[in-house]
């Protein structure tokens, strides 16, 4: 069956269809014009602010002035939209203003120094540049690619003009350990122009065309063999090499006879245009590495000598050895912009298969037209090989990262729930498939046959609906499980344990009260947040109050457990000494409704700080409190969620005592395995047992010094829960960032008790699952809790043949209990597209979520393999795919040359990250159980967080203008791009830092600090002083809006240059070379380009 009849027609019937709140039906199936849906990086529409009118054609442009500043700290006001070069006094670098302006998304320097113009093409046109030298030549240092169309070879270098950008060597050789052998004789891969794929791309990819219109030069240029016009007005034959930028291509005036010379005056460069196709071609999304920087202060000029703008080369000069320019290869900060300008203000309608969504990092609405909102789940491809071998050759893993109870902005509305009362929701008979909107109904709606298997099922009675004359049911739309990709199912009882309804669950609170946690202050703020926090439980909808019930632990070597029945004056303590075998003393009265006992609780909360002020037991117990907790929740007959506070290692007599196991001389041999590994196989029972009956842990850590949270994080990790760590906790600096991560986690909604399955359509099957959960066999991802932040990443592998016309289908349903008690079925739907074309495969691939699955491939590897094993598997893996692209897609060119495909130019620069990340590659400061526990926690991230958990964010606050509240555009993570005279703030999801430069102007500091000097800030401060000033106001408002995107409380650092705490705040510059041996930016491109070479001679 076709899986695009899934955007069905609007209904024949012009009734208003009164369930779907905003579900608008005439757009159904594709928008209006359903060739025009969103793409991946769409058309560069849009003005730029950053480019001023044109002078007119005999005036020459202005010179790159001779005092640019270098790259980090030249740039423009933070108010312009565009990372643009050209200051409001420069001239636009393009045509008269009747021709609309198109944003140049190339990546722009950030200095103030003109550039040689820029063009790309739907076809390979190679850029013009000075004839090689003989060196480069040899070296073939020929061009840095990205790409979106096919096109011929590259015309013999006796044409005149040279590779397509010819760079100086790279310094150096390639650091790490001995890991990577250097870039041979030290150079580094040269960057070149936009190139692309044979045959057309899918309808829904296309792209509006822009129409726009130039006068061509009188007379034409030399001619590329696939060119389809003369060279673009301007275009210069002289200056530094210029790389295309981003997927912009050029319009194809009427084509010249090869070898027709141009001339004429050299006139201001024509801005990049969309093109009209050629014959046989769609438009692709093109892009190269953008221009490189013209002559500024500290960089060399490329060509030493390099003629004026536009005018004939000189004598071929030698090449001095000069490093690969950071500007000229791929930035992720300009692919997060051009992405926010391109899909940011259009909603992205899910109602056209395989499209591609926005990156994570824009902000979009979405419009569920029968699949699931990229919210709920992204695919590393949209379009997936048809067969395994294709797969295997292309080496892109299949994976979906799905998050079944992500939380939606307030304007896209909850999915809708479905009773179809005592019979229970719809299912095939043979795979057990939930209906959904790509089921076909047949034989006059009494049969269905099923999307995922192709058994034909009947339909019972009560469901029964006639078709209209396209075969869907007339009721489609008042349906939610035919017309929409998420919804959810009352459960009946048969989807029950033991076949009765479950009751509402309950929560456990379990205080360590051993001398540290007392003497830290711990307990006491705990005990006070507590009496407050309690009233804010979840709830169901509009219930008035929580369904939850509520229990009090205490333990050190003893446990102590607390009868709080509403009905006492005083809670009683009940003591179980015997840890060995555990057992709960009580069971009326230990889990409560709050509100019926809330004065009793209150004492008690009063009562635990003085109960044990005084106490001298440093030695704590561990699993017998996790089962203790499991105890009284089966007891209660009920699912629950354990809230543990826990301070050291437990080294007391009970089962799952621990020893202090850490040795930091097992890093970098084949032990160093073990660390990440549990101590002993008690902590897994545990969690198995825990699984079973829905029980649920979070665990906050608060150590100050070796807790093995390897061994402590395993039940926690098996049951879906979390684990958050404070090491050396002290209450003034660290109870905002605990007191604020309780409250979320208290408050969040959670699916208790849960099972997951995911179903395919014939031909691919889910294999491999990452995440916080348990499985009992190979299909049923088993999780204690799951809330609205846990993700659980599937890979699928083909045991069939796909076509292209039916496409792929997934479906992710998960059972659960909400926090009401009531048993429920949410359910997922996603249709991708299937390829004959490896070109379709790469055109369609999304990065940030490739990242996540190789992020949480590599951290489960390492339980299992040396991690020079696992870093070196990350790389050739990553060198197979690009070698693929290169050698199935892009057109023949000289080895020289690195080629990315568009969609994944930025996977080197993000798989460094990975590689240079704690887990894999720790530095001397990192600790083993930091190692530990980023490695859980990275497990079940989703997109949005690994990808600036990876990548930081760096922004900087003093650019822009004062009043400017919005959040300034972020720059490079990297060094270079810090001015001294500047602020910036720096977040990862975990950390914050506010860097300040060491010239900053008094005026700031004292707006900020409330110092009068650079020199009397605190470095390490946590806290901002409020002050009544609009800078004060902009970032302590910044930051806020920060935290409130990350789904953990960030503590801020106040970090001054050229302080101690600056090498911390530098480790998070991750296109730089790194203190632990870690490559930058540039080096691992270089290495990168090295592999792919080796792979493909």
């Amino acid at each position: 069956m076709n899986v695009n009849q899934s955007a069905p027609p609007v209904p024949p019937f012009g009734q208003p269809q009164p369930v779907y709140l905003g579900h608008h039906q005439s757009s159904y199936g594709g928008q209006p014009g359903s060739t025009t849906a969103p793409t991946s990086y769409g058309a560069y529409n849009g003005p730029v602010p950053g480019y001023q009118q044109t002078p007119p054609p005999g005036v020459s442009r202005a010179p790159p002035s001779s005092g640019a500043p270098p790259a980090s700290t030249a740039q423009g006001p933070c108010g312009q939209t565009a990372y643009g070069q050209f200051g409001q006094g420069d001239v636009q670098n393009g045509p008269s203003s009747t021709v609309q302006m198109q944003r140049l998304p190339g990546y722009q320097p950030f200095g103030s120094a003109i550039l040689a113009p820029v063009v790309s093409q739907p076809a390979v046109l190679q850029p013009y540049g000075p004839p090689p030298t003989s060196a480069q030549v040899t070296a073939q240092l020929a061009g840095m690619q990205i790409s979106g169309t096919v096109a011929p070879a590259s015309p013999p270098s006796g044409l005149g003009y040279g590779p397509p950008t010819s760079l100086a060597s790279a310094s150096g050789s390639f650091p790490n350990s001995g890991l990577y052998g250097s870039y041979p004789q030290g150079q580094a891969p040269p960057l070149g122009q936009a190139q692309g794929h044979p045959g057309t791309q899918p309808p829904q990819r296309s792209v509006p065309l822009q129409a726009s219109s130039f006068t061509p030069p009188a007379s034409g240029g030399p001619r590329m063999p696939s060119m389809t016009g003369p060279l673009l007005p301007g275009q210069s034959f002289g200056g530094p090499p210029v790389s295309q930028p981003n997927h912009v291509s050029s319009p194809a005036p009427q084509a010249l006879p090869p070898g027709t010379q141009m001339t004429g005056p050299p006139g201001p460069p024509l801005p990049p245009m969309h093109s009209s196709q050629q014959p046989g071609y769609q438009l692709q999304q093109n892009g190269s590495f953008g221009p490189t920087r013209g002559p500024q202060s500290n960089y060399g000029s490329p060509y030493p000598g390099a003629a004026a703008f536009g005018s004939q080369p000189g004598p071929p000069q030698p090449l001095p050895a000069k490093r690969l320019d950071p500007d000229a290869i791929p930035s992720p900060i300009q692919v997060i912009e051009d992405d926010r300008n391109n899909r940011g203000s259009e909603p992205f309608v899910t109602g056209v298969r395989g499209q591609v969504p926005p990156l994570v990092t824009t902000n979009f609405l979405v419009k569920d037209q029968g699949n699931a909102s990229p919210r709920y789940i992204r695919c590393t491809s949209y379009n997936i090989p048809c067969t395994s071998d294709m797969a295997k050759q292309a080496q892109v893993p299949l994976a979906a990262v799905i998050k079944p109870l992500a939380r939606l902005p307030p304007e896209e509305a909850s999915p809708y729930v479905v009773d179809h009362g005592e019979s229970g929701p719809l299912r095939c008979n043979r795979c057990k498939a939930y209906m959904c909107p790509f089921m076909q109904f047949v034989e006059g709606g009494r049969r269905f046959q099923c999307c995922f298997c192709s058994c034909i099922n009947d339909v019972p009675p009560q469901y029964f609906q006639h078709l209209d004359h396209t075969g869907k049911r007339v009721d489609a739309y008042d349906r939610p499980e035919l017309s929409l990709g998420s919804y959810e199912f009352l459960a009946t009882v048969d989807y029950c344990k033991n076949n009765k309804f479950p009751s509402p669950p309950a929560f456990i609170f379990m205080i360590d009260v051993s001398y540290n946690a007392i003497r830290s202050g711990l307990v006491r703020l705990l005990c006070e947040e507590l009496k407050s926090l309690l009233d804010f439980l979840p709830r169901e909808g509009g219930a008035e109050e929580s369904a939850i019930r509520v229990g009090f632990v205490t333990y050190n070597k003893v446990l102590h457990f607390y009868n709080v029945k509403s009905s006492l004056a005083q809670p009683q303590m009940m003591v179980v000494s015997d840890v060995g075998d555990m057992f709960v003393p009580l069971l009326d009265g230990f889990l409560v409704n709050v509100n019926e006992s809330q004065a009793v609780i209150t004492s008690l909360l009063d009562q635990i700080p003085e109960m044990f002020a005084d106490t001298r037991e440093t030695e704590t117990v561990f699993a017998p409190v996790i089962q203790a907790g499991m105890e009284a929740l089966k007891a209660a007959e009920c699912a629950g969620k354990l809230f543990l506070f826990h301070t050291s290692l437990p080294i007391a007599e009970a089962p799952g005592k621990l020893k202090n196991r850490d040795d930091r001389k097992l890093i970098n041999t084949d032990k160093e395995k073990t660390l990440f590994q549990p101590q002993t196989g008690a902590y897994q029972t545990l969690a198995k047992e825990c699984v079973a009956q829905g029980c649920c842990v979070d665990l906050f850590l608060f150590p100050n010094q070796y807790v093995d949270v390897a061994t402590l994080s395993v039940v926690p990790q098996l049951t879906g829960g979390s684990v958050y760590k404070y090491a050396c906790f002290q209450v003034e600096n660290d109870q905002e960032r605990f007191l604020s991560d309780l409250r979320r986690d208290v408050q969040k909604v959670v699916g208790f008790d849960a099972v997951m399955r995911v179903r395919t359509s014939t031909g691919i099957r889910a294999v491999d699952f990452f995440g916080a959960f348990y499985m009992n066999n190979t299909t049923d991802v088993e999780l204690a809790g799951l809330d609205g932040d846990k993700t659980v990443t599937v890979e699928f592998k083909h045991d069939d043949r796909l076509n292209e016309e039916n496409g792929a289908l997934l479906q992710c349903a998960l059972l659960y209990t909400s926090c009401a008690g009531q048993r429920r079925l949410r359910i997922h739907n996603l249709a991708l597209n299937c390829c004959t074309q490896l070109a379709d495969l790469y055109r369609n691939c999304e990065t940030d979520t490739l990242i996540n699955y190789m992020a949480k491939f590599a951290y489960r590897g390492v339980l299992s393999s040396p991690v020079k094993t696992v870093r070196d598997t990350l790389i050739t893996q990553c060198a197979q795919i690009l070698a693929c692209y290169r050698k199935n897609c892009a057109s023949p060119s000289s080895a020289g040359q690195l080629i990315l495909p568009e969609c994944m130019k930025l996977l080197p620069v993000y798989l460094n990250c990975v590689l240079k990340s704690d887990v894999l590659q720790p530095g001397a400061e990192v600790t083993t159980d930091d190692r530990a526990y980023v490695r859980q926690l990275v497990t079940s991230m989703d997109v949005a967080e690994t990808n600036v958990f990876f990548y930081p964010r760096l922004l900087p606050l003093t650019k822009s203008p004062i009043e400017n509240t919005t959040e300034p555009p972020a720059v490079r993570a990297s060094e270079e791009r810090l001015s001294n005279g500047d602020i910036y703030l720096l977040e990862n999801g975990l950390n914050l830092f506010l860097w300040v430069g060491a010239s900053v102007q008094q005026g700031v500091v004292q707006s900020l600090f409330g110092v009068s000097s650079f020199s009397q800030i605190t470095s390490g401060l946590s806290v901002l002083p409020v002050l009544d000033n609009l800078l004060s106001k902009k970032v302590q408002g910044l930051i806020d809006s920060l935290r409130a995107q990350r789904s953990r409380y960030m503590k801020l650092i106040v970090v001054k240059q050229e302080d101690k705490l600056e090498t911390l705040f530098k480790h998070f510059l991750v296109e730089d070379k790194s203190l632990s041996g870690g490559a930058s930016y540039v080096d691992f491109l270089c290495h990168m380009h090295k592999e792919i070479r080796q792979l493909l001679s």
